[in-house]
């Protein structure tokens, strides 16, 4: 198993096109460099693909997933956001599945209204 300890959301739609080499300059020009054992994910503009690239520390891993239908649940860039933002494993998880990854804290807690 790749270690990751510390996950991040680039912001920024990205072609999917895009190879290992090319999503870590984007990293390495929009966050100032990529750190060993930390993920970056990437999305297209319809947010219905992702990729995510890690550095092992050796190297840099790439991995897709895609929605068939409907989209992720992904952070539309408004300007001064900043371009990454990070995300805990939770979060990582709902993400992936396509699941409100915002929410997660809300949705936790079940209460009478």
């Amino acid at each position: 198993m790749i270690r990751i300890d510390a996950l991040w959301l680039c912001t920024q739609s990205q072609d999917m096109r895009a190879g290992a080499d090319r999503l870590l300059s984007v990293v390495v020009n929009t966050v100032g460099k990529a750190q060993a054992h930390h993920g970056y994910l990437f999305a297209n503009a319809r947010a219905s693909r992702i990729k995510l690239l890690v550095h092992d520390g050796f190297g840099v891993w790439c991995a897709t997933r895609r929605l068939h239908t409907g989209q992720f649940a992904w952070v539309q860039r408004q300007g001064a956001l900043a371009p990454a933002l990070q995300l805990s494993r939770q979060q990582f998880d709902a993400l992936v599945l396509g699941l409100p990854w915002q929410r997660l804290e809300e949705l936790s807690v079940i209460s009478r209204t």
